[in-house]
């Protein structure tokens, strides 16, 4: 694998081969030869989940792998290119999916390792056709912009070499010639195209792709009908153009596989040809990956390496065969369903990365810098292993070594380019992580644990245009592209999340939204008056959240003693899981300093006699205090794990198993499994979740 990048060893391993050199047929990064894991039938390889998680990364590195060593292509459908039409371009001539035939066909021409120049004449008079229908207004320089631009494709090495495509250009002014000229325009430029490949082209293979479109759906038999079919079809649109589409890829196909023909062919071109595709869940990627699926499925075959990086999870790809990562390392299994289409697809997850990924990429960015010990865990624990997270986190630790904090790096600007602006990290990741045009609503609604709780906020806070059906439809977005789904929570990603509701916190400098949004929580989990208290623990997680404490510690003393310890675990856990983005003074308001008291109070150092309660056990409360708050800070994602508040909260917990006999197996497991999660990066484990899962399975 290239230099940075990790953990997708399964992908890009050598020796033995990974997934993709087992696709090609040829190792990365070298013009040796493996053995293929599917020697006639192939998968078109899905690469999935939400952004950041190194989807793009793959497929550049499969590039410059491959690039050179066999045809490569590399098309990004969030390209501004593939967005419209370009000037002057009338719509019904063009589409996002021909655009990205061309620009895939004129980077596998290219010439590679022991293998010239690759011809694409089906394809080039399919696309020539489709842009004849758009020529009726059009200037003789415009036609010939484009035509020449075409029949590139249809260029040798020889040709372009020294000549610059002065065959096109000849080419290309018989074309403008004819199509401004009497008659018709449609049948003159498709006459004339056929007419070139005729006179340019020798050899029973080359008169196979002149006469190719005779095989058009009702053409008859005559070439020249098929292509104008094929431009009436796609300038009809709908299905009509669905049908033309998919016909053009398999022209671009059919002339890959005329290319690796013959026995000195496949002497020369000892790998598959290699079409990435990123973005592809937008035009023309779906298009793209529907025609392959379905031709395969039709029998029309090709031995053409397609993988695509989809976001989200490809739930549109339904009869897929699925795979995480670590299944693909030595042989993926697949087998499609000759019934189904989108069988032929193979999706394979790109898992988050390991502990150890996160150590070698901040070691890395700090180079000689030493590493503080707790960094590593604590940005795995931050991030859950996406991939950005950790490379802008660990860039920021570069840049600002003395950060105290990953609080402190986020906030932090940071430069990835030189020629970039230096911008605070968290704003560099949620530009990259979240949908732009929600942004705003995302930011606000981050707070919410479910639609009811965002639909408070929203009326709270955000315009009132902003419905209860907005709501529903942001949560469908985050689903589809790919965050998870996670009970109480309204934004299921942890990472996501925390990025989110820090940029709520810097919105005001006073503040104030942070502060409106938990108000509009707690009002909106407030009991009706004589009714029972459900949601108690949401409203004292946001009001813990303004630093207000008293109410979560008495909830903890007062059902100590009557909770089930699994579920007295679990509240606390929750309660300590409130957002802490600013010091707050001793009674809990925001003030302008930049120290963290959790840390003092649970260890003691600022002990608060006088807030024992009337009637309270003062022992019992103080303790509730101070296990709260430490709990609260070996949590915070933002900070780094602190060992003494650890030890602190492994002694409360040790002491608390001994005020509950019956619970003090659980409590006193916590006291000991609690510290060691902490230090390591690791979410909180309740000791008896593990002990039902394990009954459970």
């Amino acid at each position: 694998m290239g230099r940075g990048l990790h953990g997708r060893g399964a992908l890009f391993d050598v020796d033995p081969p990974g997934l993709v050199p087992r696709l090609v047929g040829l190792r990365p990064h070298q013009h040796r030869v493996c053995t293929v894991e599917y020697e006639r039938e192939l998968p078109l390889l899905v690469l999935t989940g939400a952004r950041g998680v190194g989807k793009s990364a793959v497929l550049r590195e499969l590039r410059a792998a491959y690039k050179g060593h066999t045809p490569v292509a590399f098309v990004d459908c969030a390209d501004p290119e593939f967005a419209a039409p370009p000037t002057g371009r009338p719509a019904e001539a063009w589409s996002p999916l021909a655009q990205a035939l061309l620009v895939a066909a004129e980077q596998l021409a290219e010439p590679v390792t022991g293998a010239g120049r690759i011809q694409f004449p089906r394809l080039m008079a399919g696309l020539v056709a489709v842009a004849a229908a758009g020529w009726e207004d059009a200037d003789s320089g415009r036609i010939r912009r484009e035509v020449e631009r075409i029949l590139l494709l249809n260029e040798s090495a020889a040709r372009i070499t020294g000549l610059a495509g002065r065959w096109a250009g000849r080419v290309a002014a018989k074309v403008v010639a004819a199509a401004t000229g009497t008659g018709a325009l449609l049948t003159a430029a498709v006459e004339t195209t056929l007419e070139s490949l005729a006179e340019g082209m020798a050899g029973r293979r080359r008169q196979r792709a002149a006469t190719w479109y005779r095989d058009y759906p009702n053409a008859g038999g005559h070439a020249e009908r098929g292509l104008m079919l094929l431009s009436g079809h796609f300038r009809a649109g709908g299905t009509s153009r669905e049908h033309a589409e998919r016909f053009l890829v398999r022209a671009m196909l059919a002339d890959l596989a005329d290319a690796y023909a013959g026995v000195l062919a496949r002497m020369q071109r000892i790998g598959r040809p290699l079409v990435l595709v990123d973005n592809a869940q937008t035009a023309p990627g779906a298009g793209l990956i529907d025609a392959v699926l379905r031709d395969r499925a039709d029998g029309v075959a090709d031995q053409v390496v397609f993988v695509a990086g989809l976001r989200g999870d490809g739930a549109h790809l339904r009869n897929a065969v699925r795979r995480e990562l670590p299944q693909v390392v030595r042989r993926s299994g697949w087998t499609p369903d000759p019934a189904a289409p989108s069988s032929r697809a193979l999706v394979v997850s790109l898992s988050p990365l390991s502990p150890d990924d996160t150590l070698h990429i901040v070691g890395a960015a700090r180079d000689l810098l030493p590493v503080p010990p707790q960094l590593p865990h604590a940005t795995h624990r931050l991030t859950g292993g996406n991939p950005l997270g950790i490379t802008v986190l660990a860039e920021a630790s570069a840049q600002h070594p003395d950060a105290a904090s990953l609080g402190d790096l986020l906030v932090a600007d940071v430069r990835l380019a030189e020629d970039q602006e230096a911008v605070p990290a968290y704003r560099e990741l949620l530009d990259r992580l979240v949908p732009a045009d929600r942004l705003e609503e995302l930011t606000v609604l981050a707070a919410a644990h479910d639609h009811d709780s965002a639909c408070a906020l929203a009326g709270a806070l955000l315009p009132d245009t902003f419905g209860p059906a907005d709501v529903r439809a942001l949560q469908a977005r985050l689903a589809e592209e790919g965050l998870p789904v996670v009970p109480e929570q309204f934004v299921g990603s942890p990472f996501v999340r925390t990025l989110l509701l820090l940029r709520l916190h810097h919105r005001d400098t006073d503040h104030a939204r942070w502060r409106l949004a938990h108000e509009a929580l707690i009002r909106h989990y407030a009991p009706a008056a004589g009714a029972t208290d459900p949601h108690a623990r949401f409203r004292l997680h946001h009001q813990l959240a303004l630093g207000v404490d008293e109410s979560a510690i008495a909830h903890l003393r007062d059902s100590f003693a009557s909770l089930d310890p699994l579920a007295w675990l679990t509240a606390l856990r929750f309660l300590a899981s409130a957002p802490y983005f600013h010091a707050h003074d001793a009674d809990g308001r925001d003030f302008t300093g930049r120290d963290d008291r959790r840390a003092a109070v649970a260890l003691g150092r600022l002990q608060r006699d006088d807030s024992v309660p009337a009637g309270a056990d003062p022992v019992l409360h103080l303790r509730m205090r101070r296990l709260l708050h430490a709990v609260w800070k070996v949590t915070d994602p933002l900070v780094l794990p602190d060992p003494e508040v650890c030890d602190r909260m492994r002694f409360e917990l040790e002491q608390l198993s001994n005020l509950r006999p019956a619970g003090s197996a659980l409590l006193w497991r916590a006291s000991r499994e609690w510290p060691e999660d902490a230090l390591l990066g690791r979410p909180l484990r309740i000791p008896g979740d593990d002990d039902r899962d394990d009954e459970g399975a």
